[in-house]
């Protein structure tokens, strides 16, 4: 028996969300202005992007507590518990489920407990990055993988995981202080689209940038193919905020490019909502 939680910067699929045996949802804080929203099941999307709006502040987001992740954690006996966290250098989300796993480790120990496994994985990613690795986690449980095996063959796995995403706006940076009024302006003005991604530290690093949403989409999937071996053997993910049909077209470009193994579509939650910026796509492989 397995337990994987992801925070909730990352999107559970619905099949993930159904099966509540298996898999479960840590919910961050997001903080707009006085306001206090929690990112769990009841989060309103619209909601929050009005509120943003309206806000002179950028929003910020609050780590779960190691008792929230203990919680979600032990609802459901298991022998392997796998927490799955956003990336360590853009939250404390993976410190507080590492201390949640030295608490319960203490327990185990006092209860003469055996049999037991925590693990946290640092996704180096966000988002569907987290998706991505948390079936990963169930489909080597499925086979039969040892606990060790499991650790091992996951962590090799989000070596060679990739995230890629791309903005509408600017503001949620400027407000943030991480891009200068005049630098922002320009560009929202230029319409020029940077095309960020993720070091293999789990930073943000700009990769490119063109000339509108289209061009940017095209300059993603190109940065993409340029990187990623073997496409045919992954799954390739895309979360949108706000932005359907513009995920459709980031999916038809990425079919064009070759052959994957799936490439799923997925609405943005709270924290990546708040980051991403209404019209913001997010693709991981």
């Amino acid at each position: 028996m397995y337990r994987i939680v992801v925070d909730s910067c990352g999107e559970l699929t619905p099949e993930m969300k159904a099966d509540r045996e298996h898999f479960a949802t840590v919910p961050l804080t997001l903080n707009v202005g006085p306001e206090e929203i929690i990112d769990d099941e009841n989060f309103n999307q619209e909601y929050l992007l009005a509120s943003m709006k309206a806000c002179p502040t950028a929003p910020h987001s609050a780590c779960p507590s190691p008792a929230v992740y203990m919680d979600r954690l032990l609802e459901e006996d298991a022998d392997n518990y796998y927490a799955v966290t956003l990336s360590s250098q853009l939250s404390g989300s993976y410190n507080s489920a590492v201390l949640a796993g030295n608490l319960m480790r203490e327990d185990w120990e006092d209860d003469d407990v055996e049999g037991k496994n925590y693990h946290v994985f640092n996704s180096r990613s966000a988002s569907i990055g987290e998706t991505l690795i948390a079936q990963k986690i169930a489909e080597c449980e499925e086979a039969g993988l040892s606990f060790d095996q499991v650790v091992s063959t996951v962590e090799t796995y989000i070596e060679t995981q990739h995230t890629y995403f791309l903005l509408e706006s600017l503001d949620m940076l400027e407000k943030a202080g991480r891009l200068g009024h005049v630098a922002a302006k320009l560009i929202n003005t230029l319409n020029i689209k940077p095309v960020m991604g993720s070091t293999p530290e789990g930073n943000i690093q700009r990769l490119g940038q063109a000339r509108g949403m289209n061009a940017a989409i095209q300059k993603m999937v190109d940065c993409m193919r340029a990187e990623v071996e073997f496409p045919d053997e992954r799954v390739l993910m895309i979360s949108h905020c706000a932005a359907p049909e513009r995920a459709a077209i980031l999916k038809e470009k990425v079919l064009a490019s070759g052959t994957f193994k799936d490439v799923v579509i997925l609405d943005t939650h709270g924290v990546s909502s708040m980051y991403a910026g209404p019209g913001g796509l997010i693709m991981v492989v």
